[in-house]
């Protein structure tokens, strides 16, 4: 193959990676507008503890599989693709949670005075497309472009027993404060 080939086929995983980045960047700062906006009118945390462990999770998992696509010398490939592809689903179902939730939605466990109860949009489809339809697919999708295999079968199971945390005090909380849930 010649050279300038895998240079760009390189090239363009670190494109990807870039605006993955960049991407959830801009997610983190509606969540970061949202929570402030709510605890402004009076909500409140719960599970903050496990909060903080995701999002160190989550940051550990993209410069893990990052660091090891680097080491590898990954170039985009049809492994690539696929965990593009995985990727794309996961952000797609992030911007429908986005829709559905609203001024609702953060990356922390958030319950207003007036939060309402979603059952529409994506929510008719699974109840915690969040978790189950983007973070997941995210994370999967992220390692497998990268080619970070070490990364999604060391770093995966650690961050879903996380998110299995997060998911139990969701139901907790939500059938706290709604009686039909």
């Amino acid at each position: 193959m010649p050279l300038f080939l895998a240079v760009n086929r390189g090239a363009a995983l670190l494109l990807f990676a870039v605006a993955a980045v960049l991407f959830r960047l801009a997610t983190l700062a509606v969540s970061i507008r949202n929570e402030k906006r709510l605890k402004g009118a009076g909500a409140v945390e719960l599970g903050a503890a496990n909060s903080r462990l995701l999002a160190v999770a989550h940051t550990a998992f993209y410069l893990a599989a990052i660091a090891e696509g680097s080491l590898r010398g990954a170039a985009f490939d049809w492994i690539s693709a696929a965990g593009l592809a995985i990727y794309a689903f996961g952000m797609i179902s992030l911007l429908l949670v986005l829709r559905a939730l609203g001024p609702q939605w953060t990356v922390k466990l958030i319950l207003s005075l007036e939060h309402r109860l979603v059952s529409g949009g994506i929510y008719r489809y699974a109840r915690h497309p969040n978790y189950v339809l983007n973070i997941l697919p995210e994370l999967i999708g992220f390692a497998l472009a990268m080619h970070g295999f070490v990364t999604l079968l060391a770093g995966l199971p650690f961050y879903c027993v996380l998110l299995w945390r997060r998911v139990r005090q969701e139901e907790d909380a939500m059938k706290e404060k709604f009686s039909a849930y």
